[in-house]
Order: structure tokens, then sequence, then C-alpha cells
């Protein structure tokens, strides 16, 4: 049992009915998704058995339900799109190399998990996140409007955008009737008849309302439709690898599982909320990657955590990877069975629920907040969202990480120089910017004023890094009327080679201007950092002290012996 993570046998109730469930709600999503990626419906439901069983095994989420979301289903087809387009005399071999694609993709998400990559993708920031899903809803909605009327689907969002008006003015009426009617149950029958749809997810009634309305009421073609669907157990295909793609192929193939990574993980944490639980990342990519792999290899799209999938999966009972696995059991008996039932299918019946789908990615949440939420956070979820319609879904993810690290080192540094407190009198900051008061004992007080000025205690507190170095030598320049400095490191915790570099060159100024200075209270981390620059050469010997009021007590010496011989 140590093999399959959180598997146990006294849910199976409750495991049963929620694979159950789950499974009727993947099916009309696993077939729209495969018409979507321009692979076919046979394609999605075998990218819903293999990486929804596989996962759910060795996965690190037990409730988590995985197959084609929108996100893997945009990417994959572009690359379905650009691989074909590359073979316009023999497609098979573009597809071939598509699919090998998807199988990479896999094994990169196998090497995260092993590389423990995940505890990083769960530093995303909400912003990155909200407008890189925005996008994706925003993708699919545009990319299914020409279905919608009885069109084409376009292979870009852009494209799909700008061919509106032409789908508007030669719109097909039967298409458009189709998908108003998936429309209008997609989202009427959740919010008006909800005790219907949990008996019957919504996506699945649409299915069957336009299905049969098509049937029974419309002329036979008059309409886009699926067409035949293959039935059996699906064929292994080899890996194909052209020389002159290598490269090609491996950055798509990182792209696939660095979106899969991030759309997996980001379920997982919808899947701890909702179950109070703890998924493991890392394990929970190693199921994905090898999901994935097997999916391309026996010609599945690619898939990853499916949000509503898993939520449905929670609700009906599922609560261990049994409920995963079974739905995907569930969804191969089908394909063995009812394949040919689905070939009725029109196409704009799949582009309403698809529409549906994405509008429940779209982050509304966030963006009814745009007026309270922070200007920045702002900024960047609506550059990511550009940047993902417009150009590449990872370039906006990863855009949006340079922006949110900039404001994060913004942060850091703002925190960093409003630890830096020159003081040569208690009470007061001897640059005339405002901070905090440094806690002084009784003794130290008094020696610092009997000192008129003349000890400077520039005193530091939190990590120090690179970000606030210059800042560091720009406030010390900035005070002279000095003869003795202590540079109090007691609340540093640690340091970068940066700061090492801007306090060996305070040091170096303020003994090359004639004047003392002390380190005092560098903790280990600290002073190993420091030798290994070799600071400690510029400081007079017994200037390195532990306690504050050792070295405050040596600069009044010094102070009292320049006095005198002055005098």
């Amino acid at each position: 049992m140590n093999y399959i993570n959180g598997l146990h046998f006294n849910n199976i109730r409750g495991d049963i009915y929620g694979g159950l469930t789950a499974a009727v709600v993947a099916l009309p999503l696993a077939m729209a998704m495969g018409v979507a990626s321009g692979v076919g419906p046979i394609a999605g439901m075998y990218g819903a058995i293999f990486v929804g069983f596989f996962a759910a095994l060795f996965g690190g989420t037990p409730a988590q339900v995985s197959g084609p979301t929108g996100p893997m289903t945009v990417v994959m087809a572009a690359i379905f799109t650009q691989y074909t387009g590359m073979f316009p005399d023999d497609p098979m071999q573009g597809a071939a190399l598509a699919f090998t694609v998807v199988m990479l993709g896999g094994l990169f998400q196998i090497a995260f998990g092993f590389l423990k990559v995940g505890k990083y993708i769960e530093l995303v920031p909400h912003p990155v996140v909200s407008g890189f899903m925005s996008g994706i809803g925003v993708i699919i909605i545009l990319l299914q409007f020409g279905p919608l009327l009885g069109a084409a689907s376009e292979s870009k969002p852009l494209q799909a955008a700008q061919s509106i008006p032409h789908y508007i003015s030669t719109f097909d009426s039967s298409s458009l009737l189709l998908g108003i009617i998936a429309l209008l149950v997609v989202y009427g029958v959740p919010r008006f008849l909800p005790k219907v749809n949990k008996l019957a997810p919504s996506p699945l009634l649409a299915l069957f309302a336009g299905t049969l309305y098509y049937l029974l009421f419309m002329q036979a073609g008059s309409t886009p439709i699926i067409g035949e669907i293959p039935t059996g157990f699906p064929e292994f295909r080899f890996p194909t690898i052209d020389p002159s793609l290598t490269l090609q192929m491996l950055a798509s193939g990182l792209t696939l599982a660095g979106l899969g990574a991030i759309d997996s993980l980001l379920t997982s944490l919808v899947a701890d909320n909702v179950t109070r639980t703890q998924h493991k990342s890392d394990r929970e990519l190693i199921g994905q990657g090898i999901g994935n792999t097997l999916a391309g290899l026996f010609g599945g799209l690619p898939g990853a955590g499916a949000t509503m999938r898993t939520v449905v999966n929670v609700n009906a009972g599922g609560r261990t990877p049994i409920s995963g696995a079974l739905h995907a059991v569930i969804l191969l008996l089908i394909v063995l069975g009812a394949g040919s039932l689905a070939s009725d299918i029109p196409k704009a019946v799949l582009a309403g629920i698809l529409i549906k789908v994405g509008t429940d990615i779209i982050d509304w949440e966030y963006l009814k907040q745009l007026k309270h939420a922070p200007k920045a956070g702002i900024a960047i979820m609506l550059t990511v969202l550009v940047i993902t319609v417009t150009i590449d879904l990872l370039l906006a993810v990863g855009v949006g990480m340079i922006m949110a690290s900039f404001l994060f080192m913004q942060r850091i540094t703002e925190m960093q120089i409003a630890n830096m407190r020159p003081i040569t009198r208690p009470g007061e900051n001897a640059d005339g910017n405002a901070t905090n008061e440094v806690p002084l004992s009784d003794e130290e007080t008094e020696i610092m004023q009997q000192a008129d000025g003349q000890i400077l205690l520039f005193h530091l507190s939190g990590p120090m890094s690179f970000s606030s170095a210059k800042s560091l030598i720009r406030r010390h320049a900035g005070i002279t009327d000095y003869q003795v400095m202590l540079l109090d490191l007691t609340e540093v915790p640690n340091i970068d080679f940066t700061t090492t570099r801007a306090m060996q060159d305070i040091i170096r100024d303020t003994v090359d201007a004639g004047r003392d200075i002390f380190l005092v209270g560098a903790c280990s981390s600290v002073s190993d950092m420091l030798e290994k620059q070799d600071v400690h050469r510029h400081i007079i010997s017994g200037h390195v002290c532990q306690l504050r009021i050792d070295a405050l007590r040596l600069a009044q010496q010094i102070i009292s012996e320049n006095a005198s011989s002055h005098s």
C-alpha cells in the first residue's frame, strides 16, 4: 500500500460513487477537448483513460481525478497543428511527432518529481496564476466561436478573434441552434435546477439534449458532427524523433511538462482545501508524468489534475485513488463498447460545453476585486493574461514570474533598508531617515550620550541581500561626523556575497578616513562569510566583539584617548 499514496479500503462505497460520477462528467469533456485539440475525440478519451488511471495510482493527491484539461488542450492543439503543418504530404508523420512530444512531456514531469521541483511551482504568486488561467479561458472561448456557428475552428486565438465577423456573417442556423441548446443547459441547469445537476452533470445533459435534438428534429448532415470514432483498445505508437527537430521537440515537451505541473498542483491545492488533507507535490508530478508518458505512447491527449472532475469526485464521496482509477476504467469500457454511438454528436454542442469550461477557468473573483487589488498585482495579472492570449503560455508565466520577483525584491529591499539604523545619539537617526529605535541598555545609552555623537552605531537586523547593498553603502557615506563606528550585526542571521563586498567597502572607507571601526555580534554563518571574503583583515586586532557593550566600552576609551592627545 505504500506504493499507492492514500490507498485504503475503508471508503469503498464513496470511492465507487465518486468514480462513477467523475466518469460521467469526464465523458463529454474528454471528447470535447479531443475535438478542440484537432486530434479527435478518441484522443481525448485515451488521454482521460491513461492519465486518469496512472496519475491516480502513482500520484500524490489521493482524491484527484486527472485527464485532459483546458490549458493542456490549448497547448496540445498548437503542438499538433505545428508538427502536422511541417509535413503536409504526410500528416501521420507530424501526428507521430506530436504524440512523441506528449511522451517527452511526461518524462520531463517524472524528472521534475525526482528533482523535487514541486515545491518551487507552489511559489507561483496568485496574480500570475490568475492571469494565466483567465488567458486560457479566453483562448478556449475564442477557439469555439467557429464550431458554435458551424465553421471550422481556427488554431490560434488571435486568428479566431479576427474571424468572428466572418463567422457571424456566414453562420449556420442549425449549428447555432444546437450551440444555444448546449449553452442553455450547461449554464441554466446548475443555476435553476441544482438537484438535477447533482444527479446528472450539466455537460452530460447538454451532450444528450443537443445530440437528441439533432437526431430527432434535424436532417442528417445539416451540421458538422464528430464522425466515426475508432473503438477498441488503443494501439501502441513507437516514439518518433526527427533529428532536425530534436531541440524543438524537447522545448515543446518542456512546455507541456511545465504547464501540466502547474495545472496539476493547483488542482491538488483545491483538493487539499476540500478534503482537509495535504498532497505530496513531487509524487504528484511523478504520477502525472507516468500518465502522460503512456498517453503519448498510445495516442492520447496530455492531461493534468482536473479541478471540476476532482471536486465532483470529492462531493460524491471519493477520497482515495480508487475513485480516480475507477473513473478511467469506466471510460475505457465506454470506448471499447460504445464509441460508435458518439459519432453523431454535433460539434456545435461540444463547442457550447467548452465555452462553459472556458468561462469557468476565468478568475472572476480576482476580476471583481480589481478596484481594491494592489496595482502591481493588477499589472502582473493583466500582462500575463494578454501574453497568454496573444503570444505564448509559458512566456506569459515567465514574464509574470519576473515581474513578481522584481516586485518581491523591491519589498524585501524596502524592509532591509528600514532595518538599517545608523544612530549617533539614542532615539535619533544619524542620517535623518525615519527608523525604529535600537533597544539599548542603560549603560549603552549612557556611553552613547557621553560620546556626544562621536560614536556611530550602525545597527542592522534581518537577512541582508544584494538588493540593499547599494543602499547600505549610500547610508553610511552620508554620515561623516564621528570618530568610532560600530557595525552591529547582532540581529543579522545571514548575508550574501554582494552584502559582504558592501561591508568591506564600508570598513575600508572608514579606516582610510582615519576612523576606528568595530565589528559586533556576527553569528557563525555571517562570520564565516566575512572570513571567506577576507573582510577581517581590514579590521584592527581586538576590534571584533561579540557583545555590543564591550565594543562601546572600547570605543569610549578610544574617544577619551583621542581627547587627551588633543588637549
